[in-house]
C-alpha cells in the first residue's frame, strides 16, 4: 500500500524541515514547496492527499492558494489544513470559507499537530463517521460550508463555537468535561481555563435561541448535547 503523499507549503525552512522529518518518520510521504505558487504547481502535478498550507506565503499567499487548489477538480478529494501566525478568528473564518478541513494557529506542538493532520485524513474513509453534516434535533452544522442552521434559520458562530458545538452534536448523548472540551474542539496545545468552555456554552446557547437547552449541564461533570434517542423538544 502506498503511503500518504503531504504536501508542505511553508516558506519558513526550519519549521518545514521540522514538520517533513516528523510525518516522514510517521510514514508519510513528504513533499515541500516553499512558495505559493511551487506549492500549486506540485499540487496539480503530485495529487497530494492533503496539504499543509501557511497563510502568509511569498509569490501567492495561503488563501489565494487554497482558493486555486479548491478549482481544480483532479483535487475534489484534497484536504487542507491552514497554518497561520495569525490570531484574528476572522482569517480563520475566510480559510474556512475558502475550503480549508482545519486551522492551526502558530506556535503550536508539532505532536499535536500530526494527530490533526491524522484526524483530517480519516475524514470520508469511514474510520469515524464524521461526515460533513451532521443534524440532531432540528440543528443541523455544515463543517465544509461553516454553516449551523436551526429549523432553516442559519445562525452565526465564532470559530470556538463552531468547533464546541460541531464536537457536542457528533457525540450527542456523550458527556464532555471541561478539559475534554478543550482538547476536542481547541485542540490540546491551546492555553485557555476550563472556565472559558463555560462563557463559550452560554454564548452557544443564547444563538441557539429556543435550541439553548438541547446543550445539557450536567451537574459536577460537564455539558452534553441531548441524545437523538431522547424525545424532541419544541422548537420555534
Amino acid at each position: 500500500m502506498s503511503k500518504p503523499k503531504i504536501l508542505i507549503i511553508e516558506d519558513d525552512r526550519p519549521l518545514s524541515d521540522v514538520l517533513a522529518y516528523n510525518l516522514r518518520q510517521s510514514g508519510f510521504e513528504v513533499l515541500v514547496a516553499s512558495d505559493g505558487q511551487d506549492g500549486i504547481n506540485q499540487a496539480v502535478a503530485r495529487l497530494p492527499s492533503l496539504v499543509v498550507l501557511d497563510v502568509m506565503l511569498p509569490v501567492v499567499n495561503g488563501l489565494d492558494v487554497c482558493r486555486r487548489l479548491r478549482s481544480e477538480p483532479a483535487l475534489k478529494d484534497l484536504k487542507i489544513v491552514m497554518l497561520t501566525a495569525k490570531g484574528d478568528e476572522s482569517d480563520e473564518l475566510i480559510g474556512f470559507t475558502l475550503g480549508a478541513d482545519d486551522y492551526v494557529t502558530k506556535p503550536f506542538s508539532v505532536k499535536v499537530l500530526l494527530e490533526r493532520l491524522k484526524a483530517v485524513l480519516r475524514r470520508g474513509t469511514g474510520e469515524t463517521g464524521d461526515e460533513d453534516v451532521v443534524v440532531a434535533h432540528g440543528v443541523q452544522l455544515d463543517r465544509k460550508r461553516h454553516r449551523v442552521t436551526v429549523r432553516g434559520r442559519q445562525i452565526s458562530l465564532t470559530l470556538n463555537e463552531f468547533r464546541i458545538l460541531e464536537t457536542l452534536l457528533r457525540h450527542a448523548g456523550r458527556v464532555f468535561d471541561r478539559s475534554q472540551l478543550i482538547d476536542a474542539a481547541l485542540g490540546s496545545d491551546t492555553m485557555v481555563l476550563e472556565r472559558t468552555i463555560d462563557v463559550h456554552i452560554r454564548a452557544l446557547r443564547k444563538k441557539l435561541g429556543a435550541a439553548g437547552p438541547l446543550i445539557e449541564t450536567v451537574r459536577g461533570i460537564g455539558y452534553r448535547f441531548r441524545d437523538t434517542s431522547d424525545s424532541e423538544p419544541s422548537i420555534a
